[in-house]
């Protein structure tokens, strides 16, 4: 009994010898770098490579040895990811025919237990991402909390960056989102999240959209949202806040500009916490969705009108209505724009499967049904704004 128990790392590989994924990037390639793929998977004449495009996929490697394990660690320089990670760029048909013409360069196994960052960028994501989800569900060592975003413009400058916060650029990218999370910046949507939003039949995946600006600093410039495995559109940044009061979803981080008329004045308000309810029914033969959500804002900043006097009660009831019509307003607006693309990032058609089984049996059905009936679906959103705290200016 005792030797079978010896027997436990009798498939071991020592750290060393293998190659450490950190990050990913995957962008289309141009027609004429087909000549820079090596035959690796296919050749000419009895084996034929698939006809379609090529893509263009780097990866960043860890470095043995040099990757520093804390902040007094010397292992790297901040700011300097070229002495901690070898950035090596491939090109092939598919995503597993890169990665093959990318382990006939490297002498250790390509090793994905550590990956944390998948990007691929906008032009990629609007082809479609069948490919790419296929190779990294198959694979047993990507973790489900790694994150998968969208980039404007080239994934490969994310992989290449040198941010001055981070001395890893991938860890970077995963702090910027995973930061986001707990700032109320963006809602929790690591890449198992995705494809599980992805699998169901009344709700569409949405990635993080992101975009490298000036000192390779990374902005989350909005929603990346699809309609089964293609790219069909992005929101602008506020309209994250969107999605989070919808959902219902905590913290919240967004401010909101608020111009009220009597008196004259403009204010900056911040939510502090939301809470949302759905509920659907079958009106005039198509689903009829009522949105309750509840905002607690906090008046952050008075930047105009200099009779306005915040700890007046009448005002404070005029930037309440004020907030309340406003986000109406701007909740319609974000579920139309996801209706016009037929895309239901919100789970709406979930809740058609939830509450109203028979109608979804009779007259949906597929995921494929749900899509061409979203934009038919009809909402009545009501908002209701609490103010909590003024300020310690307020008398």
């Amino acid at each position: 009994m005792a030797s079978s128990l010896l027997t436990g790392c009798w498939d071991r590989v020592e750290i060393d010898e293998r190659a450490v994924v950190l990050g990913v990037s995957i962008d289309k390639a141009a027609k004429d770098e087909e000549e820079h793929e090596s035959e690796v998977t296919h050749v000419e004449g009895s084996l034929p490579a698939p006809v379609k495009d090529m893509v263009h996929v780097a990866v960043q490697i860890a470095l043995p040895g040099r990757i520093p394990l804390g902040p007094g660690e010397s292992g790297g320089a901040s700011g300097n990811p070229g002495q901690t990670l070898w950035v090596v760029d491939v090109f092939g048909h598919s995503i597993d025919d890169a990665f093959m013409n990318l382990q006939q360069q490297i002498s250790s196994k390509l090793f994905f237990g550590h990956l944390r960052v998948i990007v691929i960028s906008e032009e990629v994501a609007r082809r479609g991402l069948a490919n790419i989800n296929d190779f990294f569900r198959r694979n047993s060592e990507v973790r489900r909390m790694a994150w998968l975003m969208v980039s404007k413009g080239k994934a490969l400058d994310l992989m290449k960056a040198a941010p001055k916060l981070e001395r890893i650029p991938t860890l970077y990218l995963m702090s910027t989102l995973d930061e986001g999370i707990k700032m109320g910046k963006f809602p929790k949507d690591y890449i198992g999240i995705f494809w599980s939003n992805m699998s169901k039949k009344g709700q569409e995946g949405f990635l993080p959209y992101i975009e490298l600006k000036k000192s390779d600093n990374v902005e989350i410039k909005g929603l990346a949202y699809f309609r089964g495995e293609k790219m069909v559109g992005a929101t602008k940044p506020l309209e994250i806040a969107g999605y989070l009061g919808l959902k219902g979803i905590n913290p919240a981080g967004y401010r909101a500009v608020i111009t009220i008329d009597n008196p004259p004045g403009t204010v900056i308000t911040n939510v502090a916490h939301r809470s949302s309810k759905i509920e659907v029914r079958i009106k005039k033969g198509n689903p009829h969705f009522t949105i309750d959500v509840m905002l607690e804002v906090n008046v952050e900043e008075v930047i105009g009108g200099e009779s306005l006097t915040i700890d007046n009660p009448s005002v404070l009831t005029e930037i309440e209505k004020k907030q309340d019509e406003a986000s109406v307003k701007f909740y319609e607006d974000i579920i139309k724009k996801t209706q016009q693309k037929k895309s239901d990032i919100f789970g709406f058609g979930e809740y058609v499967r939830a509450k109203e089984p028979g109608y979804w049996k009779r007259h949906i059905g597929t995921k494929e049904q749900w899509e061409k009936q979203y934009p038919d679906a009809t909402f009545d959103v009501h908002v209701v704004t609490k103010i909590r705290r003024i300020g310690m200016k307020a008398k």
